[in-house]
């Protein structure tokens, strides 16, 4: 494809086969410790003659596109009239468009009207994807998340009202050994509050770059979560689950030691069971050379 993408190049595991543009580059928090994906990245809000050259260069190799995610870590962080231009340009390009997503920090929702939201809906900007992490305060204020249990609640709340589909991620290992229980508990507390469309799991990884910085912000007994204390995370959250609408929930990114699939609350039951089955049995676990971030 003739576009030249500013690496490194982020999306969800779902996006995989979906055409990409850059409407921004880089992450306007950029603050998180676990995370290393735009650190060699200062947030810039692209021209829209780039974006448009870059959506005119896609549509001569794939013209029938239907999917179409909005890069780098926060494209919401746009002010409207630049979203409506690039929605627009991207509906009056792509005849087959049926859906645009994109990353979302629970800011961008918040700031946004609901109007706003509505509007940008109606524009055919229909997931947003949020990185909640945990439900714990205490935990989102030791990874400098920049977030509360109750700005993400505002933000999913607003983000369901307004009609949009919302993917949320958590960190199984986030909170270590000492603080996990605190960590699951909120996060299941707000997901049931408020509960996504979809969830998914991820288990902490920390490159080397970051791993100085994460310790540091911890407190002297924090310990790394092993895979069996994963697990324990995983087995009580889903426990603990119990949204007041179905949500499709998901464990197979490659970070995770254990792949899981199924909607809750109905397949509470079956999820812990394999949860279980891989605590007693060897060779359920995904080996640790094969998992990545």
């Amino acid at each position: 494809m003739p576009l030249d993408y500013d690496m490194p190049l982020y999306r969800p595991p779902s996006e995989g086969r979906n055409l990409i543009i850059q409407a921004t580059l880089g992450c306007s928090a950029n603050n998180c410790t676990f995370c290393s994906m735009y650190k060699t990245k200062d947030y810039i809000a692209r021209p829209l003659q780039q974006v448009f050259a870059d959506i005119e260069a896609a549509a001569t190799v794939w013209p029938q596109a239907g999917r179409i995610f909005l890069a780098d870590g926060d494209a919401m962080t746009l002010p409207m009239e630049s979203l409506r231009a690039i929605l627009d340009k991207l509906a009056a390009t792509f005849p087959n468009l049926s859906r645009v997503s994109a990353y979302a920090t629970p800011k961008n929702l918040i700031d946004k009207t609901h109007e706003e939201l509505v509007e940008l809906k109606g524009r055919k900007l229909t997931l947003v994807y949020i990185g909640l992490e945990s439900g714990s305060t205490n935990v989102l204020k030791r990874v400098i998340k920049g977030a509360s249990q109750k700005t993400l609640e505002m933000a999913l709340t607003k983000a369901n009202k307004a009609g949009l589909k919302t993917s949320a991620t958590v960190i199984l290992g986030l909170a270590g050994k000492t603080a996990w229980e605190d960590h699951i508990a909120g996060t299941a507390e707000l997901v049931n509050r408020q509960p996504p469309t979809y969830l998914s799991t991820l288990q902490l990884t920390l490159e080397p770059d970051e791993y100085a910085g994460f310790m540091d912000r911890q407190e002297d007994s924090f310990e790394l979560q092993d895979d069996m204390g994963i697990l324990d995370e995983q087995e009580r959250l889903i426990s603990l689950l119990n949204p007041p609408k179905p949500v499709i929930f998901r464990s197979n990114h490659a970070s995770n030691c254990l792949p899981l699939a199924g909607n809750l609350p109905k397949d509470n039951a079956k999820l812990l069971e394999q949860i279980s089955l891989a605590k007693y049995q060897s060779g359920i676990l995904c080996p640790a050379f094969q998992r990545g971030f």
